[in-house]
């Protein structure tokens, strides 16, 4: 379908076929829906899984606690709710950007769906359901979620001054795991400090490998990104990251009192990670976004891997 014929029946250029949001929400939720990203669930597992992660971290810490299952799934619609806030927030700020790549012109605000100023009242209802999920944790982690606030504000724009957008991608969407830590213990520590770190190289991996989608658009715009930087060298620089990240992570569980039963699994993850650049294309978008979504499957066996290390 075209550009035209997308943006003329609603949908978005990216969106996930067949979605429950263009199936069945009512008209005047859909534009909405799509602003928030709740046609593409990928966003919001990619923002949830390091929340998991820090979670069963904790658990790996302090067995005698346990898995905070309450606690993870308050994390989840936390994530849904935040992920579509930063990206109201994202498609208010890049709303003339949006309008210049094909990718993006077929979102709400520059297709005309919704206005900036309604877009504005969205994202404030948003954040205010997401807060009423962070107040109940502790205060430790309540002022823990505020502070991420900044990273989520800042992002938008670092495409437009730095050639690593995707660092400050990684900031924010890693954050969970320091929040999911903290929501068990009340404090940080080196092990989600190093969990931290290490998701924060696999969010610059992965999103370097969903910005090649726009390589081309990106430099007539004269848009920032990794996936612009590294050229040639993705695959190398992208193999770097997540060959770092996979240590880190390792490195995390060890400090938390992880065994040999989340190095094992862990393999799985890398061997997910080895795939997608093994089998990664540059140049066919379809390939990138495929495999960029297959980082979904990276956190459901890095979840199990600290789940089933704490339950043994």
């Amino acid at each position: 379908m075209s550009d035209v014929n997308q943006s003329q029946a609603g949908t978005v250029a990216d969106a996930q076929k067949d979605n429950w949001l263009d199936r069945h929400a009512p008209e005047k939720v859909k534009p909405y829906g799509r602003l928030a990203r709740w046609d593409r669930p990928i966003g919001f597992w990619l923002l949830f899984w390091p929340c998991a992660w820090g979670v069963g971290l904790a658990a790996l810490a302090q067995p005698q606690v346990g898995f905070g299952w309450w606690a993870v799934i308050l994390m989840f619609f936390g994530a849904v709710l935040m992920r579509g806030a930063g990206c109201t927030f994202n498609d208010i700020v890049d709303r003339d950007i949006d309008m210049q790549v094909a990718r993006t012109r077929s979102r709400p605000i520059p297709s005309g769906q919704v206005t900036a100023r309604d877009a504005l009242y969205f994202l404030i209802a948003q954040a205010l359901l997401a807060s009423a999920i962070l107040f109940q944790f502790n205060r430790f982690t309540v002022w823990a979620g505020i502070a991420s606030l900044a990273l989520v504000a800042i992002y938008p724009f670092m495409k437009r001054i730095t050639w690593w957008p995707q660092f400050f991608l990684g900031l924010a969407f890693s954050y969970g795991a320091l929040v999911g830590w903290s929501s068990q213990t009340g404090s940080l520590g080196w092990a989600p400090l190093l969990l931290y770190g290490g998701t924060i190289l696999w969010v610059i991996g992965y999103d370097t490998i969903y910005a090649l989608q726009d390589v081309e658009d990106d430099a007539l715009v004269g848009v920032k990104s990794t996936a612009r930087l590294f050229g040639d060298n993705v695959r190398p620089a992208v193999a770097v990251l997540y060959s770092c990240a996979f240590v880190l992570w390792n490195m995390a569980s060890i400090l938390a009192g992880g065994g040999l039963i989340f190095a094992a699994l862990s393999l799985v993850a890398a061997g997910l990670l080895a795939w997608q650049l093994w089998t990664l294309d540059a140049d066919d978008a379809e390939n990138a976004l495929f495999r960029f979504k297959n980082n979904h499957y990276v956190g459901i066996v890095l979840t199990l891997a600290l789940l089933a290390d704490w339950a043994w």
